[in-house]
């Protein structure tokens, strides 16, 4: 009987979307940048994952496995063929499996707000998908950019035709598609690229159609800023981000961007910034932390492209910050694996004390010290911590340094 009751169980965990979200212990690895494609990439990463997850990463985020025009994979065009520039289809699935036996989630990249067409169509623009699986014609496309279907339900991705997530058969392709990555593939996670494009209730529809054990979406878009930087007040800048994952029915998490936004400005001498004017912390994690995956640096904002780089002398501070609190954090490739091994073992003791005193994505926090040169935090009753030169413990005689680093410090009860 009892290993029917385990093997129900394990059935159960594969196919409960919200159990992850409930549970709240997640530390996700962004286990690519953009220069990844140039690197024999699956192989390389078929490498890591005994470090990834004895370093306590419980879901790997990987780059789009669709083939692309674009090497970087956010230019799919035959969704359903896994030759990348990332590597083979056979190396792909050798890699999940490897994954699945260390227990560490794949996660994969969806990129479906917009696909690259094969042949002109209507108004003589690319925008039909002859000769590959889905092969969809103009009505596939937004009229917002060249196709014969309906207007967008989101903002444009200029340049690329944009796919019409009103069609009803581009939606049961599309559930095709994502089942197949989640069933047969071997992906457990989704990573939903560019989600501004389309309505979120498109995302809630394919997240209850495949299944994913966790989902997170992108929504950036700018901080609010004034002539003298970034503002204080982020509040309409995070309940943006709210509101979408709201409309997804809850079930999915978005990327905490306006943390990021606040706490690369923190570290600069502003500590301030990270108390709002209701005492707690400023980002989604302050108001939705079950639902804020923080970070410092993705492929789009630091890596080669650099749009809105995290101040390079500062990322352990930042890690500090975000392995400490709640929310669900997400650490970045570059910083792991490239900036050499005293940062990964700085970040493996961080994970591995968050673990260790239980701090979760619901974890209470008490703001304490919030100046410009001092940030101080307690997390769950049994972990503290500080940012910045000011100096400063905590009070009462049961608190032990558990870990300290450059301009940082953790202790724990």
């Amino acid at each position: 009987m009892g290993y029917y009751n385990n093997v129900f169980d394990e059935c159960n965990d594969q196919t409960d979307i919200g159990r992850v979200l409930r549970d709240g212990r997640e530390v996700i690895l962004q286990a690519y940048n953009w220069e990844s494609h140039k690197y024999d990439w699956w192989r390389n990463l078929d490498g890591k994952v005994p470090d990834i997850a004895k370093s306590g990463f419980t879901s790997a985020w990987l780059p789009p496995p669709s083939q692309s025009l674009a090497p970087e994979g956010y230019l799919p065009q035959d969704l359903y063929s896994l030759n990348s520039a990332y590597g083979s289809e056979h190396l792909l699935k050798s890699l999940l499996r490897k994954m699945k036996q260390y227990k560490v989630r794949a996660m994969a990249d969806i990129v479906i707000n917009h696909r690259v067409g094969t042949t002109r169509g209507h108004g003589g623009m690319y925008n039909r998908y002859d000769g590959i699986s889905l092969p969809w014609d103009e009505h596939a496309v937004t009229s917002c950019t060249g196709g014969l279907g309906n207007r967008s339900t989101g903002d444009n991705f200029n340049g690329v035709p944009n796919v019409d997530h009103t069609q009803h058969f581009v939606r049961k392709d599309i559930i095709g598609w994502l089942r197949w990555l989640r069933n047969t593939v071997g992906f457990q996670d989704f990573r939903f690229d560019f989600a501004r494009g389309y309505s979120a209730n498109y995302v809630k529809e394919y997240i209850g159609a495949a299944k994913p054990l966790f989902s997170v979406g992108e929504c950036w878009d700018s901080c609010n800023y004034n002539g003298h930087g970034l503002d204080y007040n982020q509040d309409s800048h995070r309940q943006r981000i709210i509101s979408w994952i709201d409309a997804t029915g809850q079930i999915s998490a978005a990327f905490d961007f306006t943390t990021k936004g606040i706490l690369q400005e923190a570290v600069k001498g502003q500590y301030w910034r990270l108390c709002d004017a209701q005492g707690k912390p400023p980002g989604v994690m302050g108001w939705w932390p079950s639902r804020a995956v923080t970070f410092l640096d993705n492929h789009d904002t630091g890596s080669t492209q650099a749009h809105w780089p995290f101040p390079s002398h500062h990322i352990m501070e930042g890690y500090a910050y975000i392995l400490t609190h709640p929310g669900i954090p997400c650490v970045f490739y570059d910083h792991f694996y490239d900036w050499g091994s005293s940062i990964h073992d700085q970040i493996v003791k961080l994970i591995e004390i968050r673990r260790r005193q239980d701090i979760h994505s619901r974890s209470t926090i008490r703001v304490l010290k919030a100046e410009s040169n001092l940030y101080a935090a307690i997390v769950g009753e049994k972990l503290c911590m500080k940012l910045g030169d000011g100096s400063w413990c905590p009070s009462g005689g049961d608190w032990t340094l558990a870990t300290s680093g450059h301009r940082y410090a953790v202790w724990h009860k």
